[in-house]
């Protein structure tokens, strides 16, 4: 029977996607800063991602303006799935001109007004962006995932207000968009952590290990096969590309280096369609002499 009790802890259920990620979908990532801390775990891990290439977004309205300047670049990303994670349904207006901003850009407090977005104003935001994105790619695959980092300057009790109400708008969505996904990312860390051992310092974001945990329910949730093996192949590459040796340019690591290379080499040929990875390190005759400039 399953109870959704795991070892003591209750585990949150992710759903069973009738599609998957396989190693050449290009990812987009748009939303919080939680998008970006899970957009950057996509590209370490080789995927050809785009993350909030306008800068971090937290509400529904914001993202949408992401999208719209992002489907009028001439050299357009067409993202085969697309991550959007809402953070709030706070915006700022600029009272000049009565228009939501994404950045206040430093400028004085009394030049905006704050104000909440209702679930119905989150919900049509949300079904422009789900329009944009299909005609970026009409094949395209969407998640939406609410960010489970709280914001304190509002309240604990306002800031939960705040999840609802994104929560909610992502509900209705759902149900008359069948083809979008939803991802529990804010139901993992609040039912299934639930401690904060899994929060920053700051005691506010997911820690370093929270985000790690919730990229691997995402895994086992959208994951297909070949992404799995992917993401195994690279892993022995990404450690042998931050390694730090500590004689550098002694024999040992110039073969270290060189082997570095051959299955760099492999993993791209197997993998032409990959991301950009680290760097390769230089070997001793490579790198730069005492008065060379490099």
């Amino acid at each position: 029977m399953n109870t959704g009790v795991e070892l003591f802890r209750t585990c949150v259920d992710t759903g069973c996607p009738t599609w998957k990620i396989v190693p050449c979908h290009r990812m987009l990532f748009v939303g919080s800063c939680f998008a970006a801390s899970m957009g950057k775990l996509f590209t370490d891990n080789c995927f050809q991602t785009l993350v909030n290439p306008y800068g971090v977004m937290y509400n529904p309205a914001s993202v949408l303006h992401t999208l719209e300047r992002l489907s009028q670049e001439d050299n357009l990303f067409q993202p085969d799935v697309a991550i959007v994670t809402l953070g709030t349904n706070h915006v700022y207006i600029l009272k000049e001109n009565g228009l939501i901003v994404d950045n206040c850009n430093k400028q004085p407090h009394h030049l905006f007004r704050e104000e909440e977005l209702s679930v119905e104003q989150c919900r049509r935001y949300l079904e422009r962006c789900v329009q944009l994105l299909r005609q970026m790619n009409s094949q395209v695959h969407i998640i939406f995932t609410v960010s489970p980092i709280r914001y304190a300057k509002y309240g604990f009790h306002g800031s939960q207000l705040s999840k609802a109400t994104l929560l909610l708008a992502c509900h209705e969505l759902l149900q008359s968009e069948q083809a979008v996904n939803y991802f529990p990312a804010y139901e993992i860390v609040n039912d299934e952590l639930r401690d904060y051992r899994f929060y920053a310092s700051d005691m506010l974001h997911p820690s370093e290990q929270a985000v790690d945990y919730i990229f691997r329910r995402f895994a086992q949730a959208f994951f297909s096969e070949e992404a799995v093996r992917f993401v195994d192949d690279w892993q022995p590459l990404a450690k042998a590309l931050a390694h730090r040796p500590l004689h550098p340019g002694s024999a040992e690591h110039e073969r270290f280096l060189e082997a570095t290379r051959r299955q760099l080499s492999a993993f791209r040929e197997k993998y032409p369609f990959t991301g950009e990875p680290a760097p390769m390190p230089l070997t001793s005759s490579e790198a730069p002499g005492p008065h060379t400039q490099p």
